[in-house]
């Protein structure tokens, strides 16, 4: 896989794919705003070597799901302001992929300097499903660069006119964000030191088979956290209350265990949990003994023994992959679990990864120093895909001649 030191872009317009979707929210005056400008500092590297290289940068990036359609509260001019604020230069932007002067505009750019392009998923071609269609948008793309580099991570997985067609007509490179993410999950899945350790968190278990069945092979223990802990209860036969449940994978999971306990890898479920009735945390908290959960509960977090014993099992490991929060991290009363594994992981000599999407945000949202972490991924279901050992599309592209 090329990378941008193999290529030529002195001089060169660089049309460059960035994974900006940071998540907005509305101030007081009804302005949206950036909520999280993660994926906009892992993006500067990349930027920064490129402006060093004297190339001419034109970014292609996506805010959200319009559908083809031009919203005003999924524009990239936040983000742009943003942007260029972190990389110290004014980035000037295209309100129009197809306007009359944005091929000037693009010309005119000297070298260093950079453009974004409206959020091309305003383009319904984008995501189209009919690769003759997203082709024709790559065409139009394409008269914009001389080269092409991928630095999105967070879209790899995904067939789109802006990730795998358009790298079919330019030379193509990797940037350093999808360079360090390759690396990282290269290591965990094919040379990991041991013991290895992954925690997998969240609500469906169904999210989270498929990486199950590529890791049983290759770990050594799997902590089992977060909402899709209950399925595993209940297939071992325990109580669950009104806790998240999906009875339609309660087999797969007897299965799973089944297979664990025959390659002698050791899964880790919670022994206590906190539980509530309500999930924005109104109502009375308790911790009860995970396999006793009372009818009408929601076991919403891991309980503090469970962090406990998560946190031991994490100090032992030498190679931890985190995916996936503990418990309902967003509410406080539900946090705790999280905190500690994460805090756990941050404490940890182990070679540490963690996947991207909500564990990547509870850590920025509960103020942990993310220099702690060896490689915090950028791509939720892209990194989840690279776990469950798919090959991604925008990976596959950069590999053809």
């Amino acid at each position: 896989m090329k990378t941008i030191d193999d290529i030529d872009v002195n001089n060169q317009r660089v049309l460059l794919r960035a994974d900006l979707n940071a998540p907005m929210k509305q101030d007081a005056n009804g302005v949206m705003q950036i909520s999280d400008d993660g994926r906009l500092k892992a993006s500067v590297a990349t930027i920064n070597d490129l402006r060093k290289k004297n190339a001419k940068i034109v970014i292609l990036a996506h805010l959200g799901r319009p559908k083809g359609e031009g919203k005003p509260e999924l524009s990239l001019k936040p983000i742009a302001k943003r942007l260029g604020e972190l990389v110290g230069i004014p980035i000037t932007f295209i309100d129009d992929l197809n306007g009359a002067d944005t091929l000037t505009i693009v010309n005119a750019l000297k070298p260093g300097e950079i453009a974004m392009v409206e959020n091309i998923r305003y383009e319904k071609d984008e995501t189209s499903k009919d690769a003759t269609e997203r082709q024709k948008l790559a065409k139009v793309l394409a008269t914009l660069g001389d080269v092409f580099v991928i630095d999105g991570f967070g879209v790899v997985h995904r067939e789109q006119a802006s990730v795998t067609d358009i790298a079919r007509l330019l030379p193509k490179a990797a940037g350093r964000l999808v360079q360090a993410e390759q690396k990282a999950f290269d290591k965990v899945l094919n040379n990991p030191v041991r013991p290895y350790v992954v925690v997998l968190g969240g609500s469906k278990v169904s999210d989270k088979l498929g990486v199950i069945n590529n890791l049983i092979s290759k770990v050594d223990k799997l902590l089992i956290g977060g909402g899709m802990a209950f399925t595993f209860l209940k297939a071992q036969g325990f109580e669950v209350g009104d806790s998240l449940l999906e009875v339609d994978r309660i087999d797969e999971v007897k299965q799973l265990i089944k297979t664990a306990q025959e390659k002698n890898v050791e899964i880790v479920l919670p022994v206590d949990v906190v539980i509530s009735k309500e999930l924005d945390g109104s109502a009375p908290v308790s911790v009860v003994d995970a396999h006793q959960i009372p009818v009408g509960q929601k076991g919403l977090d891991i309980g503090p023994k469970t962090s406990e014993l998560f946190a031991k099992k994490i100090a032992d490991a030498k190679t931890v992959v985190w995916n996936g929060p503990m418990g309902v991290f967003e509410v406080n009363a539900f946090a705790s679990g999280t905190k500690t594994v994460a805090q756990a992981l941050a404490n940890s000599d182990a070679y540490s990864v963690v996947g991207g999407g909500d564990s990547a945000a509870a850590i920025r949202l509960l103020g942990l120093d993310e220099s702690k972490f060896d490689h915090i991924s950028t791509g939720g279901g892209a990194s989840l895909e690279l776990l469950e050992g798919k090959v991604l599309p925008g990976l596959a592209v950069l590999e053809e001649v």
